[in-house]
């Protein structure tokens, strides 16, 4: 068991996806196996994976290299066939590069990730009844420090006019990491209050889960 405290964290952001590699079969196991001919990944490289399994696709995940033709994906349980129907796992997986880190962070929130319910009214009852029923939608709201002149700011705020999707990746104290992958937004005009730095948003909004690995 361990505690984590925000200072030290840096934020990195990606849109440097390499060709995709086929996967022709993904097994139910924990991680799950992926063959895959020929794919040049090494250990704890981050891929998007791209997958006929909902719980999986559009996910960054890191890798573990077995051999030339297959790797493990880290964090990736798929041993429940419910959700992760035998022989449908199969799909592409794009090695992730070139990650920026982003610069005068000030602060990260994360919204959504969390159940969502529907409620049954029994006529014959005066209790109702929730049922989770999915997820919501994953966040990342990131607050930097408004620098016009700043090169990076300018590439976010295009990158966000153009609907581009980033890989982002938050590396925390004593080396964890936290993935997403999904569309970039940044505001062009900073948030301005009495006493403090004035700043930017800059989001991204999940297409698939978070995922978190220790050091």
């Amino acid at each position: 068991m361990a505690y984590y405290f925000p200072e030290g964290t840096k934020v990195f952001y990606s849109n440097t996806l390499a060709a995709a590699k086929n996967i022709t079969a993904l097994t139910n196991a924990t991680p799950a196996v992926a063959t895959s001919v020929a794919h040049g990944f090494a250990d704890s490289d981050p891929i998007l994976l791209a997958s006929g399994w909902e719980e999986a696709t559009e996910t960054v995940f890191e890798v573990d290299q077995l051999t030339a033709d297959t790797y493990g994906i880290t964090g990736l349980d798929s041993t429940n066939t419910t959700l992760f129907a035998a022989g449908t796992g199969s799909g592409t997986a794009k090695k992730i590069s070139n990650w920026v880190e982003m610069q005068q962070v000030l602060n990260v929130s994360a919204s959504g990730g969390t159940p969502k319910y529907g409620t049954v009214s029994p006529m014959g009852s005066r209790m109702d009844k929730k049922f989770v029923i999915g997820y919501e939608a994953a966040a990342l709201d990131i607050k930097v420090g408004y620098d016009p002149a700043n090169a990076q700011q300018l590439a976010m705020q295009t990158l966000a006019r153009t609907y581009g999707k980033v890989a982002v990746k938050l590396v925390i104290p004593g080396g964890g990491r936290i993935y997403g992958y999904g569309n970039l937004t940044a505001s062009e005009f900073p948030e301005i209050s009495r006493g403090q730095a004035l700043q930017i948003s800059v989001g991204v909004g999940f297409d698939g889960r978070a995922i978190s690995y220790g050091a």
